[in-house]
């Protein structure tokens, strides 16, 4: 299999959101596909909601350490991550268009050529203007 033409990954995905001294946890086990091009990785996979649709996420790796999570969908974002940043990019809804900004704490790639597997861990602040959403924990393990 080649990794440039797209190969498919067993995907394990963890969450912890603390919004409001409330903490949630979600965790997802998926299958998806891995692609590399030109050193970029891509990672994509399907959310499941809890009303059963299916979100397309694709995980973006650059050779830099950047991160970009893009959900597609009736909701469309385009988060960005780089260590010790703050990023404001867009946040597409039904009731309209927001601003939000990721404050990144925490930014952690590790990669294996055989099997070609890894480990993303993302810490990041969440802000919608000025006003702080929460606190995000994200660790994605996927395995081909």
């Amino acid at each position: 299999m080649n990794i440039n033409e797209g190969i498919p990954a067993k995907i394990n995905l963890q969450t912890r959101v603390t919004q409001h001294n409330e903490t949630e946890d979600f965790v997802f086990d998926v299958y998806g596909q891995i692609v590399k091009i030109n050193g970029t990785i891509y990672i994509r996979y399907k959310e499941v909601q809890p009303d059963g649709q299916e979100v397309p996420v694709t995980m973006k790796i650059t050779p830099d350490s950047q991160i970009q999570l893009i959900r597609s969908g009736e909701m469309r974002m385009r988060m960005k991550f780089a260590y010790l940043k703050k990023i404001e990019t867009s946040y597409k809804t039904p009731y309209g268009m927001f601003m939000i900004t990721t404050n990144t704490t925490n930014l952690h790639v590790s990669l294996r050529d055989r099997p070609f597997s890894g480990v993303v861990t993302l810490d990041y602040e969440l802000y919608m203007g000025q006003e702080k959403v929460g606190d995000y924990h994200l660790e994605l393990k996927f395995t081909t």
